[in-house]
């Protein structure tokens, strides 16, 4: 994008570890505000050095931001950390309830300072009973029911994706969005908190409602009624899959007319979705031994023809060959630690019809802590000595 990003000249400042903290980081950081990521001295955030379902956490989550590391048990660290904030629009942090307090790095105390200043707490729980417990994605999704919906019935099974986490981290956006609006009316920040179990609960809201509703609890979704007569994951001929939809009657009908189908188009009880999702049982027999003979290709190239819902199963290794993630801008190139690149999705938003760049590698540890330091008036004897002592963390000069 030639013009300037929206949140250009906004400074935030980034306390923060594993998904919820650095995904909100990261969607301040793609939108233009220059983020600096607060990082442990001298080791960094041990998000870093995470193995396993973790290993891809700080690649995809810090991007466009610059990173500092402090040992913020000194009183050295400390003020370098509060003189930074005091200059900053925006705080946010994803600590232990208290953690931060404790250190007097709480809003109470730092918007004393920085009146103007928005502080984000990304939290497990908003207030409430729960509010002091520790949270994780997946202990709110157990919790939450949303592995209740995932898994089928007595297996309930967390969601393939931080989806907590990282929505969380957009709640925290979204309020950080509002009180900044709310900054130009009223000249003062404010406390935003985001809840992880609270994010839970909005993603589960609609089957809350469906009782509500219905009177029925909602079943898992693997044993759910759908709402649509076909909306199932079929076997075709190469040992793959292939999700179709058909969800309104003119699908309905092109879908017959597609298929060789014309029985089913006219017979009677099938005439409405309503009628023919009670009884599914009378063709999806029927259409499950149709599919098998197909290829995943031929299939997905005949439901895009006549403009049905369909998606063939990917894997996420395979989607960086998705032609589609690999339309210009679609993806960013980041360099990992070991010094190889690789592609990863952009946000996943266009802004006058243009994605978001990358402006910012996936920081060192530390990487800019001498430049950060010398904005704030630091001169090159008091950083060197900061660095000797182990202060100011990162790669030697």
């Amino acid at each position: 994008m030639s013009d300037p990003l929206p949140l250009a000249g906004i400074k935030a400042v980034e306390f923060s570890h594993m998904v919820m903290g650095p995904s909100c980081g990261l969607i301040l950081a793609d939108l233009g505000a220059d983020v600096v990521k607060v990082e442990p001295a001298p080791d960094g955030d041990n998000t870093r050095r995470l193995a396993g379902s973790g290993a891809g956490f700080f690649a995809a989550m810090n991007r466009n931001k610059r990173s500092i590391a402090l040992d913020l048990k000194s009183a050295e660290g400390a003020a370098l950390a509060r003189k930074l904030i005091a200059g900053a629009d925006v705080m946010l942090e994803n600590f232990r309830p208290g953690a931060l307090d404790k250190m007097g790095f709480g809003y109470e105390a730092l918007s004393r300072g920085n009146p103007k200043l928005i502080y984000c707490s990304l939290k497990g729980f908003l207030a409430g009973p729960y509010e002091n417990r520790t949270a994780l994605d997946e202990v709110v999704q157990m919790m939450g029911g949303l592995a209740y919906m995932t898994g089928p019935p007595g297996r309930p099974l967390r969601a393939g994706a931080s989806v907590n986490d990282i929505m969380g981290g957009m709640f925290g956006v979204i309020g950080i969005l509002a009180a900044l609006n709310e900054r130009h009316r009223t000249g003062r920040g404010q406390l935003v908190t985001s809840g992880l179990f609270e994010t839970n609960m909005f993603l589960v809201a609609q089957h809350m409602l469906q009782f509500a509703v219905t009177g029925k609890p909602a079943n898992p979704m693997p044993e759910r009624l759908a709402a649509w007569a076909v909306y199932d994951v079929f076997d075709v001929a190469d040992g793959e899959q292939v999700f179709v939809a058909v969800v309104s009657d003119t699908q309905w009908r092109a879908f017959c007319d597609a298929f060789d189908l014309a029985d089913l188009k006219d017979a009677p009880g099938l005439g409405s979705n309503r009628e023919r999702v009670l009884q599914r049982e009378r063709f999806l027999p029927r259409l499950r031994t149709l599919f098998a003979a197909w290829s995943k290709a031929d299939l997905a190239a005949e439901c895009e023809r006549i403009g049905l819902p369909f998606a063939p199963i990917g894997k996420p290794h395979e989607l960086f060959d998705d032609p589609h993630l690999n339309h210009p801008g679609a993806m960013v190139t980041l360099t990992l630690e070991d010094g190889r690149t690789t592609p990863a999705p952009a946000l996943p938003i266009a802004l006058k019809g243009d994605r978001l760049a990358l402006r910012r590698d996936l920081p060192r540890v530390g990487e800019h802590g001498r430049e950060i330091a010398a904005e704030l008036g630091y001169d090159a004897a008091a950083i060197a000595e900061l660095s000797r002592r182990g202060i100011l963390g990162g790669d030697p000069v």
